[in-house]
């Protein structure tokens, strides 16, 4: 039945603790962000239902990748979330899928924080996840934070 249902699916593997291997958390991830995201664009402009447990997944999903040491994949579906999901949120009246898109983004820029990659490398996702953000605001605090950090980094002492 899982098999065929991914909503029931995604309840199992919550409920039971479910992990999966990385390149497969991968293809999840993109199937729950396509869940999540999805819409009829004719209700534009009203409060339109949403799949909030595929939010939870890709929640779930990008936090696995960040433990397992999965980093740039995670930054990768970060960039395929934040363009799909605040497409979503600026097509809603009231956008109240903010705080779920936020919380699914919170992993990845905490972790790039004490993350050991090429500052350069860090500025450049940013830069991409400003740009791919439609409406302007998700996680706006949290991406300026990170680029101030690098700066700060990078400045002679």
């Amino acid at each position: 039945m899982a098999r065929e249902d991914r909503t029931v699916f995604r309840r199992l593997a919550a409920r039971f603790g479910l992990q999966a291997p990385p390149k497969e958390l991968m293809v999840m991830t993109r199937q729950a962000i396509a869940d999540a995201t999805a819409f009829d664009e004719r209700w534009a402009n009203y409060n339109f239902d949403y799949d909030h447990d595929a939010y939870e997944e890709v929640e779930r999903n990008l936090r696995r990748l960040v433990q397992l040491g999965h980093l740039r994949p995670a930054m990768e579906l970060s960039l395929e979330l934040m363009d799909k999901a605040s497409h979503q949120v600026g097509m809603s009246d009231e956008g109240l899928m903010t705080d779920e898109l936020e919380a699914c983004l919170e992993p990845v820029l905490t972790a790039l924080q004490d993350s050991d990659l090429p500052p350069a490398a860090v500025a450049k996702w940013c830069t991409r996840m400003v740009k791919a953000d439609r409406v302007g605001f998700i996680c706006d605090q949290g991406l300026q934070t990170l680029l101030h950090q690098l700066k700060e980094s990078l400045q002679p002492s």
